[in-house]
């Protein structure tokens, strides 16, 4: 939908699967085995919203998605645990996390240089020590979510000429270190990466 020289999508979704295919972490391990669920529901909706160029020089764009991604029944194939009892209701998936939001931009500045940020916030996933862990019938209390976490990453560079360029990216620029992920049932443990740096000389060759 355009907006006055601006951008708008939005979406929904709804998908139901039989036999869904995830996987389970071999103990305490980084070994990961396929397995399959009975049943997932996985739904939501999504928007996203892209500026114009303003000022000649900047754009600005905007995503948020709102997202459950559940399962129930038991493991049908892969690595079964001996106690595979069938979980009646609805419960979430390790991928499960509610809100999800990204906001940036980038400009061009002068003399072939530009610039372009993004800031982004998830809500937290699933916490696998939470009380649906306990109790798989009992869903979705604040307590079985991780903390949320948001992250800030940048990038700048300068073109010299038609085809060398010289840019520098930073990751997490402030460095902070959240668990996404506690489960040993699905996933395993996931950290965010802490700060990264890259410096990228690109040359582009004739031929």
């Amino acid at each position: 939908m355009p907006l006055k020289d601006w951008s708008l999508d939005t979406d929904t979704f709804r998908t139901r699967a039989n036999d869904y295919f995830d996987h389970n972490v071999l103990g305490e391990s980084n070994v990961s085995i396929p397995v399959t669920l009975s049943e997932a529901l996985i739904r939501g909706w999504e928007t996203t919203l892209r500026s114009p160029k303003l000022w000649r020089r900047a754009q600005l764009h905007l995503a948020y998605s709102n997202q459950i991604a559940e399962f129930r029944g038991n493991i049908r194939g892969g690595l079964i645990p001996t106690d595979n009892t069938p979980i009646p209701n609805y419960v979430p998936l390790d991928h499960d996390q509610r809100n999800t939001l990204t906001v940036g931009g980038q400009i061009t500045l002068p003399w072939r240089t530009f610039a372009s940020g993004n800031v982004s916030y998830g809500s937290g996933f699933t916490n696998g020590n939470g009380p649906t862990v306990n109790n798989p019938a009992v869903c979705c209390s604040t307590l079985d979510y991780l903390p949320s976490h948001t992250t800030v990453d940048f990038s700048a560079g300068k073109d010299f000429g038609e085809n060398l360029s010289i840019s520098v990216s930073g990751l997490n620029v402030g460095n902070r270190r959240v668990m996404l992920d506690d489960s040993l049932t699905f996933g395993g443990f996931h950290f965010t990466n802490p700060r990264e740096i890259f410096v990228e000389l690109r040359y582009r060759f004739h031929y």
